[in-house]
C-alpha cells in the first residue's frame, strides 16, 4: 500500500527537550525529523506532537514545532498516544498515520500496536525515530513490522506524498529536500 495524502496524518512523538539527549543518536534523529516534518509541513500534511510528561520531560523540541507551523500538541502520561486516549478526531478521522519518534521501543512501539488495533494503516520512519540503543530501536522496529506496520525512510514517505514528478510542488521539494547533504 502506498501513502495517501489525503487518508495521512504525521504523528510525532514524545522529541522533548530534556528526553532527546539520552538517545543513541540524538542530532541525527532530530534533523532527520525536522527534514520529514518540514517536508511534510510544505506538502500540506497535518501534524500531531505528543508529549510524554511534558512537566518532567520538556516540551517537544522547538525547531520541530517551527518546521511544522500550525500543529496539534498533546500531553499523556500513558506510554501509547491511543491508550491515553489522547488523539485528536482529525487523527482518528484518518485512515493512515506516518509515525516518528522515541523511543521507538516504548512509546512509539506501544503508540504503534494501538493504532493497528483501531485499523489503521501506520508508516514507522525509521531513520526519523530513536532509542537509547541500537539494539532496542531494532527491536522495536521489528515487534511494529511483525503487528503489520509498514517501515519506511522519510525519502518513501516523501516521494509517495508527491506521488508524481508532475505534482505542482516537485520542483520546490526536489531543490529544498533532495540537494545537497542530507541529514
Amino acid at each position: 500500500m502506498l501513502i495517501d495524502p489525503t487518508q495521512s496524518t504525521l504523528l510525532v512523538i514524545d522529541i522533548q527537550e530534556k528526553l532527546i539527549g539520552a538517545m543513541s543518536d540524538p542530532a541525527g534523529t532530530l534533523a532527520r525529523a525536522r527534514w520529514l516534518i518540514a517536508a511534510g509541513a510544505e506538502l500540506g500534511l497535518p501534524t500531531v506532537f505528543s508529549e510524554q510528561y511534558p512537566k518532567g520531560l520538556g516540551p517537544t523540541v522547538a525547531a520541530l514545532k517551527e518546521a511544522a507551523g500550525a500543529a496539534e500538541i498533546v500531553e499523556k502520561m500513558h506510554f501509547s498516544c491511543v491508550a491515553g486516549e489522547c488523539l485528536p478526531a482529525s487523527l482518528l478521522a484518518r485512515e493512515q498515520v506516518i509515525v516518528c519518534g522515541m523511543e521507538t521501543h516504548v512509546c512509539v512501539l506501544q503508540t504503534v500496536l494501538g493504532l493497528r488495533a483501531l485499523g489503521k494503516q501506520v508508516f514507522v520512519v525509521e531513520d526519523a525515530c530513536d532509542s537509547r540503543t541500537a539494539f532496542s530501536k531494532a527491536a522495536g522496529l521489528q515487534r511494529m513490522r511483525d503487528a503489520g506496520a509498514q517501515i519506511v525512510t522519510r525519502e518513501m514517505v516523501l516521494f509517495e506524498l508527491l506521488g508524481s514528478a508532475s505534482h505542482e510542488k516537485f520542483r520546490l521539494i526536489s531543490k529544498t529536500f533532495l540537494v545537497g547533504e542530507q541529514p
